[in-house]
């Protein structure tokens, strides 16, 4: 249950649809169940994902309502173990029904050399039949329970087409002089049922493919881990049992059962499947581990820290689940267009049939015009569009460290003109270091600086660690603080000894009058964040000033590519920092951004970027926020697209709707190219959905398209869908610098 929202959710897998009009239909079915707040159905993962409020166990209810919409209720992993079978599974009724179907056919490709032979209309009903009754079952099974919801989908039409066709031939050879030597369509209905089959084997093999990225990231859990004991035996366990606490060795080229942090020994870890970076990195005593990583060549010893479902890659396999099973916007027209389809198709198959009668064609002609209308619609086409283009793209970026948690995110950041990005931990390493400390005349630099370093005893900001690494640098000895507390966006106060003292901004001393002109400003302050040291006066009065402190921090080593990759693209960048403003300038200046023109946002206290995002959005703009910390959770939020660093917070990423593994800036880029690119495959696919039906249904109603032909055709456009939004997986992404021969082929640009 998610606390925030006191809903429950359940993923359940489908078995048995076929087309959007099957996924409208189960929709309905479990929405319709008392209780449920929203039902998502996806057609390319044959699953669902329901959620509902209250306590009441609701699963038996909704595996009811499932089966009698006429589909199987399953588990969701049924998907990923089928992916994992031969690449020939399923074929056995596709290679029967060729085999059946090729009597038939060849006669038919003998024609044009003159040789007029076809087998007698016993032999065509033999052959045809066990192809439209046994093969074809399960288009009549499915297009009953369709029939019975009051709706329609594929299977039934190609149940009605075919069994239109079949059931004329019989008719002809039973009760017209010409129907034993010829004039018979036994082949149009067998070989549009084996072609069907064969488009719908080739489809679900194609979208197999598409959950290879989940499949490769299941792999990366091992089975065993060496557990050590309270004697130093190890007994292998199943990761499964892991908890807390425990101990493991991990010996050279394992994958670590769990995330954890190094008790013993030290080796090189191969993170690439998690982050996208092949490098291997070095790890140490009290250096965390990754579960799933593979060790390098030395044996560890490895306390686990979080195992099972809070692990890191469990997390990682949550959220591209996640965007697998979301519904992208635009998925809503193709569900309103699929309430209808099969509907209209019916009503124009039999305006056709009516036509052809009218225009005195005979019979004959008017059922197999009506058939080929009927067999050329193809609402799969349409139901896979979006889901198989969603799952390649969500895939192929988890494969380089880009973790899309929803297909909404996906879907709008490829419309991004403005990046924001938080200074401190983003674009720069957050890292500070104390530059320079500064104290007023009389007073004493160490025993100032002590205070300093005092005072923030406590605290895990990033400056405070930098006052306390150059008091340690230079031997002084630290009292403990305090009534520490923090002011956001400001300072700290709080007490050492019987000194009430106050560390904080520029701002914050203007804010309490301390005076600070007698401060001594080292050369370059300027450019830099400044902080003052002071003690409170009495009630009312101003506090006095001790020391400046001057800090520097230095910006990631790949930050300006980055910069200068979305300004290439034709992206707006801009910094939003809490530093004073020529601080913030002079950092801009050495990313490429420039100051005269907007880019940066000084002075911003954390409670106010949400705001600075928000103007940002003013007019229309979409906007994405970059950031990492807990105070840029609700400005990644705020923004159009949020993106977390995953070097940063749980808080960020659960607020951002894409978290970059690695803290590449250079992903920014990524994220937004494979956005563009999958919501360039969605309109791809819907454009060759529906055109294969606007031209496919007046060529077929207008006699233009044989029945077998608008059978290749109807199968053919699923394949295509699904087979185009595979080309995603040959995406790569732009940052080069160490993928190797991951980037040996065409490098993806961003042309947005």
């Amino acid at each position: 249950m998610d606390a925030k929202t006191d809903l429950n959710t359940l993923d359940l897998g489908i078995g048995g649809m076929t087309c959007a009009s099957c996924v409208a239909r189960v929709e309905r079915a479990l929405n319709k169940v008392s209780g449920v707040h929203d039902a998502a159905v996806n057609l390319a993962t044959e699953s669902a994902r329901i959620t509902w409020r209250g306590e009441e166990d609701m699963v038996p209810l909704l595996r009811r309502a499932v089966r009698d919409a006429g589909y199987e209720p399953r588990a969701p992993e049924a998907a990923i173990d089928a992916a994992d079978a031969s690449p020939w599974a399923g074929f056995a009724p596709v290679g029967i029904g060729l085999l059946l179907c090729a009597p038939l056919v060849l006669p038919m490709l003998l024609m044009p050399f003159g040789i007029h032979w076809m087998p007698p209309a016993w032999v065509q009903f033999l052959l045809a039949t066990p192809v439209q009754f046994w093969l074809g079952a399960r288009f009549y099974r499915a297009g009953w329970h369709a029939l019975r919801a009051g709706t329609g989908n594929m299977d039934l039409l190609v149940a009605i087409g075919t069994s239109a066709a079949w059931a004329m031939s019989v008719w002809l050879w039973l009760f017209s002089p010409h129907g034993e030597h010829g004039g018979l369509y036994f082949e149009s209905a067998a070989v549009v049922v084996t072609l069907v089959l064969l488009g719908k084997w080739l489809e679900a093999r194609a979208k197999r493919q598409t959950t290879a990225a989940i499949r490769a990231l299941h792999a990366l859990r091992p089975e065993l881990a060496h557990l050590i004991d309270v004697d130093g035996g190890e007994t292998d366990i199943p990761v499964d049992e892991l908890r807390p606490g425990d101990r493991l060795a991990v010996r050279p080229g394992e994958r670590v059962p769990a995330d954890g942090r190094v008790l013993e020994g030290a080796t090189q870890v191969d993170e690439s499947m998690l982050t996208g970076e092949p490098l291997p990195v070095g790890k140490r005593v009290d250096d965390r581990l990754t579960g799933g990583s593979i060790n390098g060549e030395g044996r560890v010893v490895v306390e686990v820290t979080a195992a099972g479902s809070e692990s890191v890659l469990a997390n990682i396999i949550r959220l591209v689940e996640d965007a697998q099973a979301g519904k992208a916007p635009v998925q809503r027209l193709v569900d309103k267009v699929s309430a209808v389809f099969v509907p209209l198709v019916i009503l124009i198959g039999l305006a056709t049939f009516g036509l052809w009668l009218y225009l005195d064609a005979g019979i004959e002609t008017a059922v197999m015009r009506a058939v080929a209308v009927l067999v050329i619609a193809c609402p799969c086409a349409l139901g896979l569009a979006t889901p198989t283009a969603i799952m390649a793209g969500t895939g192929v970026a988890a494969k380089f460290g880009i973790l899309i948690k929803d297909a909404e995110a996906l879907e709008i950041a490829h419309r991004v003109r403005t990046v924001a990005f938080d200074k401190t931990g983003t674009l720069t390493r957050g890292r500070p270091r104390l530059l320079a400390f500064s104290p007023a005349p009389e007073v004493d630099a160490d025993a100032a600086l002590a205070l300093a370093a005092s005072l923030q005893g406590g605290s895990e900001h990033p400056l405070a660690r930098a006052v306390i690494e150059a008091a340690r640098a230079r031997g002084l000895e630290l009292e403990a603080p305090r009534e520490v507390l923090a002011v956001p966006g400001r300072g700290t106060q709080g007490r050492v000894g019987e000194r009430p003292l106050l560390l904080g901004s520029l701002r914050w001393m203007g804010e309490l009058g301390a005076a600070l002109d007698a401060l001594p400003v080292p050369p370059d302050a300027r450019a830099a964040t400044l902080s003052v040291l002071a003690e409170s006066g009495a009630p009312g009065a101003a506090p006095r000033a001790l020391a400046l402190l001057v800090f520097g921090d230095e910006p990631k080593s790949e930050a300006r590519e980055a910069i200068a990759q979305l300004h290439a693209a034709g992206i707006r960048t801009v910094m939003i920092s809490g530093d004073n403003r020529a601080a913030a300038e002079a950092m801009a200046r050495r990313l490429g951004m420039d100051p005269d023109a907007g880019e940066v946002m000084a002075e911003v206290l954390p409670g106010d970027k949400a705001d600075a995002v928000k103007r940002l959005k003013a007019g229309g703009h979409v906007v994405a926020m970059v950031g990492d910390g807990v105070n840029d959770a609700p400005a990644l939020a705020a923004a159009d697209v949020g993106m977390a660093m995953g070097s940063g917070t749980d808080v960020a990423m659960h607020a951002a709707g894409i978290t970059l593994m690695r803290g590449d800036l250079r992903l920014v880029a990524a994220a937004l190219d494979i956005s563009h690119r999958t919501v360039a495959k969605i309109r791809q696919n819907l454009f060759w959905a529906f055109i294969y039906n606007v031209i496919g249904i007046p060529l077929a109603a207008l006699g233009y398209l044989s029945p077998v032909l608008a059978g290749a055709a109807m199968a053919l456009s699923s394949v295509s869908v699904t087979s185009n939004a595979l080309l995603l997986r040959r995406w790569r992404s732009p940052v080069a610098s160490g993928y190797g021969d991951r980037l040996s082929g065409s490098r993806s640009r961003l042309p947005l």
